[in-house]
């Protein structure tokens, strides 16, 4: 019973290094590893299949009279089983694409209001929307634009600044 919980252990723990070191391996060695633990012998999944071979051998070893050989056999289709459903989610995960992350250029074309009051010449605050959420960034304008005017966004200064100018009504 002891091999079985040692093993179970034996592969948290190296699942919990596989998180925290991932890639350290290949780059320790100078490229000899590069794609040796990719996919289906990638260090989660050996570490499932470890963990499962180990805590499945020890519940069968300790509810069942199966004995040794029995629970081995038992945490390896465990293990397996595990292995596998860490490979499938693993690589799910490595598929899903996002989207394109929003750019001050993205900006250019919105409309807004008006924060803080613009002086000429001079930095005020918008509330403008991006992609559906709300963006608070610093505005200048040619031209004074008083506090609750609707204004569209002309440029983008930097980061976290845009070129505005009031909407004629």
């Amino acid at each position: 019973m002891d091999w079985f919980v040692g093993l179970g252990i034996a592969g948290l723990v190296l699942l919990l290094f596989s998180l925290i070191f991932d890639g350290v391996l290949e780059g320790v060695f100078g490229g000899v590893l590069d794609g040796l633990f990719d996919g289906f012998l990638s260090l989660p999944v050996i570490a499932g299949f470890v963990s499962m071979l180990g805590f499945g051998g020890a519940i069968v070893l300790g509810t069942t009279d199966l004995g040794a050989t029995g629970a081995t056999a038992a945490g390896v289709v465990a293990g397996t089983a595990a292995g596998w459903l860490t490979w499938k989610l693993s690589r799910a995960l490595m598929r899903d694409q996002t989207a394109a992350t929003p750019r001050g250029g993205d900006l250019v074309g919105s409309s807004g209001s008006v924060v803080t009051a613009i002086p000429a010449e001079g930095y005020g605050e918008v509330l403008v929307y991006l992609a559906g959420q709300p963006l608070k960034l610093a505005a200048k304008s040619s031209g004074p634009v008083a506090r609750g005017a609707e204004v569209w966004v002309e440029s983008a200064l930097s980061a976290t600044s845009v070129a505005v100018r009031p909407v004629e009504r």
